[in-house]
């Protein structure tokens, strides 16, 4: 079953260059591992939310707006996209992201819709 891992993170604490630089050499040496096993699929970090862009649509109309979504106290941060035999074994490898340790890592399964492009 395919997990997604939220990376979430108080971007008005953010990390030192240096730790930045540990936490992506970290993750990637998780993602080799992952890769290993035939768990990983995809992991990227975003850039902070200062750069996103909101769409909605309502009756009809795009409406476009600069920032997140929700103003909370940690924002998304990255994410990783894994293939995980159950709950358990997705919860042991979001407690291996480095991030977890700072910020917070939310575990959810993704529905597989028939019909998708591979």
């Amino acid at each position: 079953m395919k997990y997604m891992l939220l990376i979430y993170l108080d971007e008005k604490n953010p990390l030192s260059e240096a730790e930045r630089q540990a936490c992506y050499a970290e993750s990637t040496e998780l993602a080799h591992r992952l890769q290993a096993k035939g768990q990983y699929i995809s992991a990227n970090p975003l850039h902070p939310t200062e750069t996103a862009t909101s769409v909605r649509v309502r009756e009809g109309k795009r409406m476009v707006t600069d920032g997140p979504f929700a103003e909370t106290r940690e924002q998304l941060g990255g994410y990783f996209l894994i293939d995980a035999k159950n709950l358990d074994e997705a919860l042991d490898i979001a407690g291996r992201i480095p991030m977890a340790r700072k910020g917070t890592v939310e575990v959810r399964p993704v529905i597989e819709l028939p019909g998708l492009p591979e």
